[in-house]
């Protein structure tokens, strides 16, 4: 059996904001869980928070102060995404840029991958 090799990219702004956000809740070991779930107008939605522990079967990716796990059902979904944080006029969010989306909604909040 072939073993498939995946991978999830996170600039340095997002780390520095997760790891901000972390430390003003008082989360030593932060583990960001991201997930796709299904929902919203094109199919699936991405779904972000802090969690306690790895499960069993989580893809972990390590980057200086933090770990992303993501479970096994998202992570084809997400291979190959960057996680980044951006400002601009508006303020500042996180965004998921994902080579595998072939579809999003006009609310850019739901996406569909082909």
């Amino acid at each position: 059996m072939q073993q498939v090799t995946y991978n999830f990219f996170v600039t340095d702004k997002a780390v520095q904001e997760v790891t901000r956000i972390a430390r003003e809740n008082n989360i030593a070991e932060p583990i960001l869980r991201i997930r796709v779930v299904p929902g919203g107008c094109s199919g699936f939605q991405y779904a972000m928070g802090f969690d306690d522990t790895i499960e069993e079967g989580d893809i972990v990716f390590e980057y200086p102060g933090l770990k992303i796990a993501i479970d096994q059902f998202s992570m084809p979904y997400v291979n190959n995404a960057e996680l980044d944080y951006v400002m601009d006029f508006m303020g500042g969010g996180f965004t998921i840029r994902n080579p595998n989306v072939t579809r999003s909604c006009g609310c850019g909040n739901s996406f569909s991958c082909g």
